[in-house]
């Protein structure tokens, strides 16, 4: 939960700016990454860069808190049910982490991209419990708070998937071929050898980069089913298959299924490195090795 939590707020303004390109918010949809992280503050505030990041907490800590302990739950049972073990393992238990934390904590997510859409001035929603009321009343009531679930499921299998089998195939590979230069012993128990706390970095956002542009499509997807009837033209995007269609007709693949992939690694690379690097630290402070 605290490896979310330190990711996520690192790269809060990244993520304001990226679901404002991704769903072409009219106020800025005229600029690039840059232009906008500097539009925003201007026309908001410097805390116009974290709107949405209360909720975004709220969602983080049990969503960081689920993968990483299903990610070691299923990793377990793969090896002992099935008696797969080695890479296969940690992306099938990646994945399978990735989808279960995605499912507990989903409206949580919905409610803080409506929250982060939002620009000064134009607010329909005026706090996180009014904005989980609104959708519950108009919009079809539980349901309304799992719009987007499909593309969210799909994109996250591979992107949990990659993530965590880049980290700890890079993890295990480091520690076997270099454990005196990359490695240390664990601050709890001087038997077990972890990466140096640079080279956690440094797998962690390389972990980061490969997942996020396997899945990022289906991100933007997402987003754009997610947001619903604050768009003008949601009812093109009622599925993944239409949303997908929809913006790669519209804005083809480097403007509309991939736009703001940039802003991403920005956003992604330190968010998954602290999140990894945070996990390993945390895990020695509470004496779980």
């Amino acid at each position: 939960g605290v490896a979310g939590c330190c990711a996520k707020t690192t790269t809060a303004p990244l993520d304001r700016v990226k679901i404002l390109l991704q769903a072409h918010n009219h106020h800025y949809k005229h600029l690039g990454v840059f232009s906008t992280l500097c539009a925003v503050p201007k026309k908001e505030g410097y805390l116009g860069l974290y709107k949405g990041n209360g909720a975004m907490m709220i969602r983080i800590f049990p969503y960081g808190a689920i993968q990483f302990m299903a990610f070691d739950q299923y990793k377990k049972v793969i090896k002992k049910q099935l008696g797969i073990s080695g890479p296969v393992h940690r992306l099938m238990a990646g994945s399978m982490a990735g989808i279960t934390a995605v499912i507990c904590t989903y409206p949580l997510d919905m409610v803080r991209v409506r929250l982060a859409f939002q620009v000064k001035g134009e607010h329909k929603y005026m706090g996180i419990i009014h904005a989980f009321k609104m959708i519950y009343t108009k919009e079809g009531g539980f349901s309304g708070f799992y719009r987007g679930l499909m593309p969210t499921v799909v994109g996250m299998a591979p992107y949990a998937g990659f993530s965590f089998f880049t980290f700890g195939t890079l993890k295990s590979i480091g520690l076997a071929q270099a454990p005196n230069l990359l490695g240390r012993p664990s601050l709890d128990n001087p038997d077990v050898l972890v990466l140096k706390t640079h080279v956690n970095l440094l797998c962690g956002g390389i972990a980061g980069a490969i997942a996020q542009t396997i899945s990022y499509p289906l991100d933007v997807t997402r987003r754009r089913m997610q947001l619903g009837a604050v768009l003008p033209d949601s009812e093109k995007c009622l599925t993944m298959v239409q949303t997908l269609k929809y913006v790669y007709q519209q804005h083809g693949i480097r403007r509309g299924l991939y736009r703001g992939l940039s802003l991403n690694y920005i956003r992604c690379i330190p968010s998954q490195a602290v999140a990894f690097t945070t996990y390993e630290l945390m895990k020695q402070f509470l004496h779980l090795n």
